[in-house]
């Protein structure tokens, strides 16, 4: 499989958005802050997740892992959501994260 990378889940979300705007919210950066607390709600379902099951059950168990993985997706689909309200580019995304990885290396 190739990697799978922002640029590729933007433009699916893009598709997702054009398809469903008169349903869904738009992506500007006042719901911004709404597409963040729906990303914490998916948070709390893969934390669910593995706080029921554990975290070795969660990552062996097929059925379990399904979902876990699911709301994984999930997470990234409102992450992606967010980039797209605030106007952040992979590019943009990419050079901070570099810079910060960078910066952690340094730390201790």
């Amino acid at each position: 499989m190739n990697d799978f990378g922002i640029n590729e889940m933007q433009e699916m979300q893009k598709a997702l958005q054009e398809k469903y705007k008169d349903k869904w919210e738009t992506i500007c950066p006042e719901n911004g802050k709404n597409k963040l607390l729906w990303l914490i709600g998916e948070v709390g379902e893969v934390i669910d997740i593995v706080k029921k099951n554990g975290g070795e059950k969660s990552a062996a168990d097929p059925d379990i892992r399904k979902k876990l993985v699911e709301e994984m997706a999930d997470i990234l689909m409102y992450y992606n959501d967010v980039l797209l309200c605030y106007g952040i580019s992979a590019d943009e995304l990419k050079q901070s994260y570099s810079d910060k990885f960078h910066r952690n290396m340094k730390r201790w």
